[in-house]
């Protein structure tokens, strides 16, 4: 069980304290995720990548396979060009020395975890990493399972060891914390106009009222 304090200011993100782990958005991972609609996946998992790297917080990607499963998804992947995967045969990523070593590198405990599935890939590492003291994060709708059953008994499992499920957007909310913290503010406001849905429409119409004086 990690021994990070859950209640509280404490227990909220900030980007200094935090690390993230994508673990296979693959193809074949893909092709039987049924816990949720795949495109929603996708949108989600390259905006936590993105929030990632606005917030300068170090992010690790891996696969599994993929000389048989296919590369990482384009859109992370294009987000962090010059990272190549750590492509492992581990089913459960925390076993993986390569992947451990370069998370304790980062010398923070708040890991950040999403990936495909959520009962095998997601909840294996995330269960052994909070046993060896790390405060664990898993996004949970970046993760999605072979079916909606698989996924959430695999994120009740994943709560019952003291992980905390969460969403991408309350994860970049997290880190920004403060409006007046200037110097990220345009890239949320590009991210959630991208990935946020209804509220990235929102906010392009209203920045189109704005400029044209009708707000």
């Amino acid at each position: 069980m990690s021994t990070g304090k859950k209640a509280g200011l404490d227990a909220l993100l900030t980007p200094e304290e935090s690390v993230v782990v994508l673990i296979d958005h693959q193809p074949f991972q893909f092709a039987n995720l049924n816990s949720h609609e795949p495109t929603m996946v996708v949108n989600n998992s390259v905006a936590l990548a993105k929030a990632a790297k606005a917030y300068e917080v170090p992010t690790i990607l891996t696969t599994v396979l993929e000389e048989r499963g296919g590369l990482l998804l384009k859109g992370i992947q294009d987000v962090f060009p010059d990272q190549k995967p750590i492509n492992r045969t581990l089913i459960n990523t925390w076993q993986d020395q390569r992947v451990v070593d370069a998370v304790k590198a980062t010398g923070r405990k708040k890991l950040i975890i999403a990936g495909l599935w959520t009962e095998v890939c997601v909840a294996m590492p995330a269960i052994q990493a909070a046993g060896e003291g790390f405060d664990v994060y898993v996004v949970t709708d970046a993760s999605g399972g072979a079916s909606v059953e698989t996924h959430d008994m695999a994120v009740r499992r994943m709560v019952q060891a003291g992980i905390v499920p969460i969403t991408w957007l309350a994860v970049m909310a997290e880190w920004q914390r403060d409006w007046a913290r200037e110097e990220t503010l345009q890239d949320v406001i590009g991210i959630q106009a991208q990935h946020g849905g209804a509220s990235g429409v929102a906010f392009e119409w209203e920045t189109q009222l704005l400029a044209t004086g009708r707000g």
